[in-house]
């Protein structure tokens, strides 16, 4: 390292500061400061000589993270990203997405506060966009094998980047108007602009990596077309179905899933809309589900002017400090504040809605009551039964898995217990030449997962087509989920 005694010099973690919360509130723009060089190089220098860098253990990408912290430290930026990028296809994605495992794992973490890993990681890939270092890598020979990529958030992404680099030719469908996925319309502006997205997709475009948005694969080309027309299918269309709250009163306007509310507050911010169609403006929201979905939800409803908002969560608050079943290297169960809820609302902890209100079809109010867990279940606290005015509801309890109509159906492909396409150790399905990656087969994850799977698939997509692959696979085979 540059500094072996960096850690012992900047004992204090830095990260950059948000904006004032009156201030962001009145933009969608992201709401962190900029972090001034000398403070991350600084920082950068913390990161210790670790006999066993336990960081790498804790990315699933297998981040180099020693090596680029120690470049950035002494000021070689050009050679941090070509270190950055040798193992993650989008650091801009991860660097402001990721909910950092890495960190979690960090040596200096056992007793200090840990490296700033995922700041650096951002601020490399920023600036060798702003530098023009980031430039199309094209492929040293052609194969003449087509490749098609169903989905194209960042799993489906990586293995095309990656398959496009190897010299197939590679079509990812996207059944969208845009390309992105969750990151597109799911992600809100303050959390992620779209800028990013867009100008990786010049990249990809230039590198020779073909968009092709609006179609519905299953239903405006056919699971047998699809397989007439590839020598080999990837599966990336993620755990899109969403987990419902069957409870008397769903049927109540004004209950909505999150991903029916957070993309239309994108095509706001996109132009495609001059008002949100589903809006928080002057309403009692309340939030069901404590994850980052909801506080998604909670941000957006921010920005939109709702009169208050309440974020429930059946588990209880999580402790202060890293829980003790969760010790290092693990990532820890701790409470924690997001940008979203330092903005406002209140965050209701052990606490489930067993019913929706409402007059004139038109859901009012939710009445709930507090739990307790017993024995790994939820119980009922007698007595602690009330209720709640809201004029909107939002459901952000996660999701259970890819839709199976359509597409899966008619390719044919197993499913496993989850309800998961099934997969092999090599990424393949039950179905030959077609492979699965990302939350698709893995269930809802990290996008951090999801890149990393995205890059083994396209691997072992490689080695299917050509015999042998050169294209590195960050995740061992034997971690895939087995059929």
């Amino acid at each position: 390292m540059g500094d072996p005694n960096g850690f012992l010099k900047h004992t204090s973690r830095e990260l950059p500061l948000r904006r004032p919360v009156p201030l962001r509130l009145m933009d969608w723009k992201e709401v962190y400061e900029d972090f001034s060089t000398d403070t991350l190089r600084k920082q950068a220098s913390r990161c210790m000589d670790c006999g066993v860098p336990f960081c790498h253990n804790g990315c699933p990408l297998g981040n180099l993270i020693p090596e680029w912290n120690d470049l950035i430290h002494k000021d070689r930026w050009r050679d941090g990203i070509d270190r950055l990028h040798a193992t993650n296809n989008f650091p801009e994605f991860t660097g402001r997405l990721c909910p950092a495992p890495c960190e979690a794992s960090c040596v200096l973490g056992i007793n200090q506060d840990p490296v700033t890993i995922k700041q650096v990681e951002v601020e490399i890939i920023d600036r060798a966009f702003d530098e023009g270092w980031v430039q199309a890598v094209r492929a040293s020979h052609i194969t003449g094998k087509k490749v098609a990529v169903v989905g194209s958030g960042p799993a489906g992404l990586a293995a095309a980047q990656q398959l496009t680099r190897a010299g197939h030719s590679v079509t990812v469908f996207e059944r969208a108007d845009r390309i992105g996925g969750l990151l597109r319309y799911g992600i809100p502006e303050f959390k992620m602009e779209k800028r990013h997205i867009d100008r990786r997709l010049a990249q990809m475009e230039a590198e020779g990596t073909v968009f092709r948005t609006g179609v519905n694969v299953g239903v405006d080309i056919t699971a047998e077309q699809l397989r007439e027309q590839f020598d080999a299918v990837v599966l990336a269309g993620g755990a899109t179905e969403a987990r419902d709250l069957p409870i008397p009163g769903r049927e109540l306007d004004g209950i909505h899933q999150a991903m029916e509310f957070l993309p239309i507050a994108n095509r706001v911010q996109l132009g495609d809309l001059a008002e949100p169609t589903i809006t928080a403006q002057g309403k009692k929201v309340v939030i069901i589900g404590g994850g980052d979905t909801g506080a998604d939800c909670l941000g957006t409803s921010h920005r939109q002017g709702a009169e208050s908002v309440h974020q429930f969560e059946i588990m209880p608050r999580p402790p202060e400090q890293r829980a003790e079943h969760t010790p290092w290297p693990t990532y820890p169960l701790m409470y924690r504040v997001s940008s979203a809820h330092e903005e406002g609302g209140e965050r209701v902890f052990s606490v489930n809605t067993e019913k929706f209100v409402g007059r004139d079809g038109r859901v009012t109010a939710l009445k709930a009551h507090e739990v307790t867990m017993v024995d790994g279940r939820f119980e009922k606290v007698e007595g602690s039964d009330f209720e709640i005015e809201a004029d909107l509801v939002f459901l952000a309890m996660g999701f259970v898995g890819p839709e199976k109509p359509g597409l899966l159906t008619d390719l044919g492909v197993d499913l496993d217990a989850r309800g998961n396409v099934a997969r092999s150790s090599d990424w393949e399905t039950s179905v030959p030449g077609v492979f699965v990656a990302g939350d698709m087969g893995r269930g809802q994850s990290l996008i951090v997962w999801a890149i990393a799977e995205g890059r083994s698939c396209a691997a072992a997509v490689d080695t299917f087509l050509e015999g042998a692959t050169s294209l590195p696979s960050p995740i061992r085979t034997t971690s895939a989920p087995q059929r």
